[in-house]
């Protein structure tokens, strides 16, 4: 007999699943109310209310699942759920359809003006003049970010005959054919839209996406829409954007801050909001609830589950041995994605050492976690980061060497992609820590972690003291530097650690310098 304790508001349509299956039982209490007998529970629902925290963790010993019954997870310690072995499991698909129509609806009475229509014959007035809209028919749309909830607006999009042009550094060639959309640099989607809408995570690359400096680059008229996470587009800079006229009208289910309380933005007529309600339609709310419940039931059952935002319950032993090969590869994923900003289709990993002993299976899962989490908007984790890559028409395999060329063990990665392929390796060292040894053909020793800048360049004396000026000029501070060439003045590399992230206009500055080829920065 299990136990599962559903602790937030979930209808018992949503929880059927459990409900109808032998040997379980569910009790529906709040957490403070079955503070007694929290050890006898083998899983937990929740919703948003809960707060699943390493203290009640701590307190629910026979604890083997956390279900919870949305696609945030903001208020589970999923670090600490992996320490005491518990599983996470979230319903990423859930809404889906919810959000892409919401984003619609936004579009059409965006254009329409309905909801300021609305409020004037309410007020008894009949001025239909004032309310004169703009055909979709025609139009030219930008998506910015092509995940599920992207991909389903551009297929309502050319349902209503609009050519859609999108923007996702990750998106393939085939890919973009298949949908039917053509794929574009950002600058161009801002160029050519009628009226542009964001799809992507908030991360430290899309906060401020839509900025002063890319507002400007967008059509006089333009109309602006966000269904996706507060933040991407810049609401000061929205401000006055609006009040000179440039853009035309805004559509915003979500805030920076929600309450947005007494917003700018919301005094302008040409403004429209909703709060947050892309995913609050009865069938998304039965939909996520009847996921998590079904993932659940799998999970009690012994069967794999494929929204686990952890691992997969391991042995502690297993656990032990893997856990420093798979935070080393999710550094290794995650430094490859931000280098190789283009589309990628294939992932070549092998494994030579003592790792090539192990279970690598989880190792490779972690590395393509890491990888595609920059890229999609949705949850990525170890158990979906495969069909993920998939889904994206990334090819990837294991290779196994005996030839670890002088290291205990080491992780090597090649990314081919449509342009350029990338290598890079990497060895963990206990007592020490993590290092990358080969960086794309270059020989070097740097740890991947913080605010790192990456600089390719030619070997000639003072380039070193030339990027140290600019940066101590800007008050960044080097904690490390390490550099590595292939001959003596011919191509080098400097990798840098960083106090602090640096900006985009000091990177410009850095590009400035006389045989310096290529800057990135890269966040780990």
């Amino acid at each position: 007999m299990f136990r599962i304790l559903v602790s937030d508001a979930i209808s018992e349509e949503g929880l059927a699943p459990l409900l109808n299956a032998e040997h379980i039982e569910i009790v529906q209490k709040k957490v403070s109310e079955a503070e007694e007998s929290l050890d006898q529970f083998d899983a937990l629902l929740v919703r948003s209310a809960t707060k699943v925290t390493e203290e009640l963790l701590g307190k629910m010993k026979k604890l083997k699942i956390v279900g919870r019954a949305g696609v945030g997870v903001d208020n589970i310690d999923v670090e600490a759920a992996t320490k005491y072995g518990v599983v996470v499991i979230n319903a990423p698909d859930g809404n889906t359809i919810s959000t892409a129509e919401h984003t619609f609806a936004m579009i059409t009475a965006l254009v329409r003006h309905i909801p300021q229509a609305h409020i004037s014959v309410k007020s008894r007035e009949w001025n239909r003049s004032a309310f004169v809209g703009t055909e979709l028919y025609g139009k030219h749309l930008g998506i910015i970010g092509l995940g599920r909830i992207g991909s389903e607006v551009a297929k309502r999009a050319r349902a209503f005959g609009m050519k859609v042009h999108v923007y996702d550094p990750f998106l393939t060639k085939a890919r973009a054919e298949k949908i039917g959309v053509e794929s574009c640099t950002l600058d161009e989607v801002l160029s050519v839209s009628d009226i542009i809408t964001v799809h992507t995570p908030l991360t430290k690359e899309t906060k401020g996406l839509l900025g002063p400096k890319n507002l400007a680059k967008t059509k006089k008229g333009v109309y602006l829409v966000n269904c996706a996470r507060g933040g991407i587009i810049d609401e000061q800079a929205l401000v006055s954007f609006l009040e000179n006229g440039h853009v035309a009208g805004v559509a915003l289910d979500v805030f920076e801050q929600e309450p947005p309380g007494d917003h700018p933005l919301l005094s302008f007529d040409n403004v429209i909001v909703t709060p947050h309600l892309g995913a609050s339609t009865v069938e998304a709310q039965l939909n996520v609830a009847t996921q998590v419940a079904e993932e659940v039931l799998k999970f009690l059952q012994g069967k794999p589950v494929t929204s686990s935002i952890n691992l997969p319950t391991l042995s502690k032993e297993v656990y032990e041995k893997i856990q420093p090969f798979y935070n080393l590869a999710k550094k290794m994923g995650i430094v490859a994605s931000q280098y190789m900003v283009e589309p990628v289709q294939e992932i070549a990993i092998t494994y030579s050492g003592t790792v090539a002993d192990l279970e690598t299976t989880f190792i490779t899962r972690s590395l393509l976690s890491g990888f595609l989490k920059p890229r999609v908007a949705s949850t990525v984790n170890e158990v979906n980061a495969a069909m993920i890559a998939k889904e994206r028409g990334i090819v990837f395999g294991e290779k196994f060497s005996t030839n670890s060329e002088g290291y205990a063990n080491s992780i090597a990665l090649t990314v081919y992609g449509e342009k350029q392929t990338f290598t890079i390796k990497g060895t963990h060292i206990p007592n020490y820590g993590d290092r990358i040894v080969h960086f794309n053909g270059f020989a070097i020793d740097f740890a991947p972690e913080g605010h790192l800048l990456y600089i390719q360049h030619h070997d000639k004396p003072g380039m070193i003291g030339q990027v140290g000026n600019i940066l101590g000029d800007h008050q960044v501070n080097i904690a490390t530097m390490q550099v590595g060439r292939q001959a003596a003045g011919g191509k080098a590399i400097m990798m840098l650690s960083l106090d602090k992230q640096l900006d985009d206009s000091i990177v410009e500055k850095l590009l400035e310098i006389a045989d310096i080829e290529t800057v990135k920065k890269i966040e780990v």
